[in-house]
């Protein structure tokens, strides 16, 4: 959780309410995976946005942030599971969000936006630094491997934090080894899922079978018509011979809720041909502190999609209050 924004005390009032954004070069962009025809991708926002205060606190803090607040505070403790997995904290996270539509889906096809945006609904800071960046326009957009590699992120160091450790502690990452996992999560090359990224920095195992996942997995799939998605397990859709068909899940999505929510799809095999392929399907989770494995870096692909470049830009600090004029 970060309330950077909260206040900026070095620069003039007025100052405190602009914004700077500086464009860089990108080199690719494959972590929106659901691609749709031409005619039906969301408009291009990144030179069109109206700038605007994000919806903050006083604290800084965005809804997400306050609903966690108790959380991270020790107030409000979260129950391991049996393994000691992540998933009972993955599963506190999302329940933060709301679903409101508040937290729309947006995902830029044409101009390509890894230079300013990588699909989180805040900036995500590790070892003080941002390694995933929201739209700096302050409407929480988000798109579904940048919306699940959040919630991991919030996930690792609200546990790390109701265990009595650095926050920022990830089986001894670099922020360079988690920009890596990033874009390992955002299946930048060859082989690549968010299982993989778990597997290869130690933090955790793949799920093969079906029947052992659990609520707080991560997951991804591919679907006929072309597409894919990265989502957070929550069940199995099944028929009433208990066989699954399909799977319940928490993402960003581009229909259903329209941003952040609940959504389910069907395998394809049991639906006529369109849905997940089956075949597709890859479960990453993150296991116990305690059973976090050394990684080597020399044996995990370095991906080089983009830059890690860090926004450059005034945070935006809360509204004017009724009655308060804002500065010109």
């Amino acid at each position: 959780m970060d309330a950077r924004s909260t206040s900026i005390p070095h620069l003039p009032r007025a100052g405190r309410w602009s914004i700077i954004l500086a464009t860089f070069g990108v080199l690719g962009f494959l972590g929106c995976r659901q691609p749709q025809p031409i005619g039906q991708r969301p408009a291009a926002r990144r030179y069109t946005y109206t700038p605007r205060p994000y919806p903050v606190d006083e604290r800084g803090f965005s809804p997400v942030d306050k609903a966690l607040a108790k959380a991270y505070a020790l107030e409000d403790k979260v129950v391991d599971d049996a393994e000691g997995s992540l998933g009972p904290y993955v599963m506190k996270v999302i329940s933060a969000y709301p679903t409101d539509g508040s937290y729309p889906y947006h995902c830029g096809w044409d101009p390509r936006e890894y230079d300013i945006y990588n699909g989180v609904t805040q900036d995500q800071w590790f070892k003080g630094m941002v390694v995933a960046k929201a739209y700096p326009d302050g409407s929480r957009v988000s798109y579904c491997c940048g919306f699940t590699f959040e919630v991991f992120v919030r996930a690792m160091k609200l546990r790390n934090v109701q265990k009595g450790l650095d926050p920022d502690d990830f089986n001894g990452m670099t922020f360079h080894d988690l920009f890596n996992l990033l874009q390992i999560w955002f299946i930048e090359g060859p082989g690549d899922s968010e299982q993989r990224g778990i597997v290869s920095y130690g933090l955790g195992r793949a799920v093969t079978d079906l029947e052992e996942a659990r609520p707080g997995d991560f997951l991804s799939y591919s679907t006929r018509p072309d597409g894919g998605h990265s989502v957070v397990f929550v069940d199995w859709i099944r028929d009433a011979r208990k066989t699954i068909t399909g799977l319940r899940y928490f993402s960003s999505n581009l229909n259903g809720s329209a941003g952040v929510g609940y959504g389910r799809n069907l395998f394809s095999d049991m639906n006529d041909g369109t849905g997940i392929l089956r075949d597709t399907i890859r479960i990453g989770r993150v296991g116990a502190i305690k059973q976090y494995r050394p990684f080597q870096r020399a044996e995990i692909p370095q991906r080089n999609a983009y830059a890690p470049t860090q926004p450059q830009r005034i945070l935006y600090l809360p509204a004017p209050k009724p009655g308060e004029t804002p500065p010109r």
